[in-house]
């Protein structure tokens, strides 16, 4: 089968120049490369078709011979293939490493320029916080410790020895990164000589060993809002570890855990409160005294005949909004009491009210009602 024109194959008219000849294939590459085209089996031969055609046509010697001789130029047998290179296959590498970076910019970091520096940002920090109910409820000012990397003071995050300035590597020439031809493919990897900070240092500052930072301890301030629960995070941007070498600084990320409290249970703005209830206050009814969380104190009416599990809601007594919302309620659950360790006169009254108050259990009467109706249909 005869090979395609190059010019064809790239989308061109013969006698293009350089620049549409690379804007040609730039384009063909993005469209062909293999791995945007998994669907497609044709795309891997293609794709090589179209590099073939690039290694030729971006080489003057090779163009030009090309454009007299045509194919023939690289299939040896005249003069025209001196200088031509590898018969007519291309190298992948040569031609794919010219427009790498325009191709998959965006997904390798974008572009690099030569001598530019590698400092690199701190990473961000996470602190975990344990408060009480009553300071999550009221917020608070919290000083904390944080053990953290902080800049060098004394080669001011250079990590350079004398007020030296670091110097481009010559391995990477700056890039952080080398790259190596492995058949088809160009791979690229961290440079081993500056580790991808794409500089190296003569003489490294003393006291941080290069690194432009040192271990410290750092206090801080920290402005607990009103309303937070187990969960929140509260971030301090610039408050992380020190960059390397003048990189900027990572953030401090604040993890709020609320501690579990002994008289209210939390969910969300809504504070719930169990309150015990004597017998004879539940069956009769009255007023109890319960705690707010305010550290105040409220009234609540018991309605008569109260069961356990009876709720009853103080309005605007819950939790505050966290972003200056309304609070949200309190809920008290009346827990009906069972009295223990009877006297004998005790045990004698409520015996006797056991027998005259049958009649006023209502849900007791209504469930053995219920079980003698159901032995009796199993005996039929």
């Amino acid at each position: 089968m005869a090979k395609r024109d190059y010019y064809e194959t790239l989308g061109l008219s013969k006698g293009a120049g350089a620049d549409e000849i690379k804007k040609a294939y730039r384009q063909k590459a993005k469209e062909l490369h293999p791995d945007r085209n998994a669907d497609n089996p044709n795309a891997e031969a293609q794709f090589k078709e179209a590099n073939e055609a690039y290694d030729v046509l971006k080489n003057a010697d090779k163009k030009a011979a090309y454009d007299r001789y045509g194919h023939a130029a690289f299939e040896g047998g005249n003069g025209a293939s001196a200088g031509a290179g590898r018969g007519g296959h291309g190298d992948f590498g040569s031609a794919f490493s010219d427009v790498f970076d325009d191709l998959f910019g965006d997904m390798m970091g974008g572009r690099r320029g030569g001598g530019q520096s590698r400092a690199q940002r701190g990473n961000d920090l996470r602190y975990n916080l344990r408060i009480n109910l009553e300071d999550a409820y009221q917020g608070m000012q919290k000083t904390i410790t944080v053990p953290t990397a902080v800049a060098c003071d004394s080669c001011t995050g250079t990590g350079a020895e004398g007020g030296s300035e670091p110097q481009t590597c010559p391995t990477c020439s700056g890039m952080g990164k080398v790259r190596a031809q492995q058949g088809f493919f160009t791979v690229e990897r961290t440079c081993p000589t500056c580790n991808g900070m794409g500089q190296t240092i003569k003489n490294p500052c003393k006291v941080c060993h290069g690194h432009g930072r040192v271990e410290k301890e750092k206090s801080l301030s920290v402005n607990i809002p009103a309303g937070v629960e187990t969960g929140t995070r509260i971030r301090l941007a610039g408050e992380g570890e020190a960059g390397m070498r003048g990189g900027p600084t990572g953030d401090l990320y604040i993890f709020i855990e609320v501690n579990e409290h002994k008289l209210f249970e939390r969910d969300g703005g809504t504070l719930y409160c169990r309150v015990p209830v004597s017998l004879a206050s539940a069956a009769l009814g009255g007023e109890i005294e319960v705690p707010t969380i305010d550290g105040g104190r409220s009234r609540v009416k018991i309605p008569e005949g109260s069961q356990s599990g009876r709720q009853m809601r103080l309005r605007s007594k819950g939790m505050p909004g966290l972003r200056g919302g309304p609070n949200g309620d309190m809920l008290i659950e009346l827990a009906v009491e069972t009295p223990v360790n009877l006297t004998a006169r005790q045990r004698e009254i409520l015996k006797e009210f056991d027998e005259i108050a049958a009649e006023n259990n209502p849900e007791g009467t209504s469930f053995f009602k219920s079980v003698k109706s159901f032995w009796d249909g199993m005996k039929g």
